[in-house]
């Protein structure tokens, strides 16, 4: 497994990983997948670059040869210079528990040292024991705080965080 950073011209693979997640796993993101479709092209290619200029944030894509096991971003808070966020977690139903996610959440940690964050935060589905687990195994703690997915407000998402 190699680990890379999309590049600004990827523009219709970040869209086709973003769909393949939100499909795959539609009770794990504050986005469903029939209004990402939706989108036009511009939505697409402002979200690329805004993952890939550098020195900011960034999308990291777990690969085989040219198969993509999974995708996180890693993310700078708006109004914290010095907490980052992990978001968009996804691992491929055949690659789950061989080590992608760990991989794709030491990736993120890596990045976020490299800018000097001191913290970096993440909401994870409450519902999800794997989930929750993979981020405790990497460091992350439950910080109390909880609400409804955006989606599917019957299930909750757990905010947790890591210090650096």
């Amino acid at each position: 497994m190699q680990m890379r950073t999309l590049e600004p011209h990827e523009v219709n693979l970040h869209r086709d990983i973003r769909l393949q997640a939100l499909r795959d796993a539609p009770d794990a993101f504050g986005t469903i997948a029939s209004e990402a479709e939706a989108q036009p092209l511009s939505y697409w290619e402002d979200l690329t670059r805004a993952v890939t200029e550098p020195g900011q944030q960034v999308m990291f894509l777990a690969c085989e040869g040219d198969t993509v096991l999974g995708c996180t971003y890693g993310l700078l808070d708006r109004d914290r210079r010095e907490v980052g966020r992990v978001g968009g977690m996804w691992v491929t139903p055949a690659a789950r528990r061989q080590g992608v996610g760990r991989a794709l959440l030491q990736a993120v940690m890596a990045w976020a040292r490299g800018r000097h964050l001191q913290r970096l935060e993440l909401w994870a589905p409450a519902h999800s024991p794997a989930a929750v687990a993979l981020y405790q195994q990497a460091g992350f703690r439950e910080t109390g705080q909880r609400k409804p997915l955006p989606t599917i407000p019957a299930l909750q998402i757990l905010e947790m965080a890591c210090e650096l």
